[in-house]
């Protein structure tokens, strides 16, 4: 189920984005987590800030699953690693959304990219 053009577009425009990976017991949501989010060819993705080692980055692709919450909306969603060269345009978006950032150059670097996260909407 992909994201509606409206949640997308909302999304996009807030810096508020907290994100739940379940926990390994595959029930409990974890402690939510602030987190940059971009929108590139009509995806949501997020990145870690310290690359495959951050936590909440471990949980989401052990599990797959989740919930996030931003710009007013809760969803539950699945989590998906992503290579390739996709990165390059999420790497414009970041650059677009967070050019003012002192912190945009270490999400734009090679340990972030590596925790690259696709979020999609599952379906309640």
């Amino acid at each position: 189920m992909p994201w509606s053009k409206d949640e997308l577009e909302r999304i996009a425009a807030t810096d508020d984005l907290h994100i739940s990976p379940l926990r390994d017991d595959g029930v409990t949501l974890g402690t939510p987590t602030w987190i940059w989010s971009v929108v590139a060819d009509g995806a949501l993705y997020v990145r870690g800030y310290n690359g495959q080692q951050s936590r909440w980055y471990r949980a989401a692709i052990r599990q797959k699953a989740g919930r996030i919450t931003a710009a007013g909306l809760t969803r539950d969603v699945a989590f998906e690693a992503v290579e390739g060269t996709v990165n390059a345009r999420i790497d414009d978006a970041y650059r677009a959304k967070y050019a003012a950032s002192p912190y945009l150059a270490p999400m734009i670097a090679a340990r972030a990219r590596a925790a690259t996260v696709r979020i999609t909407p599952k379906e309640n």
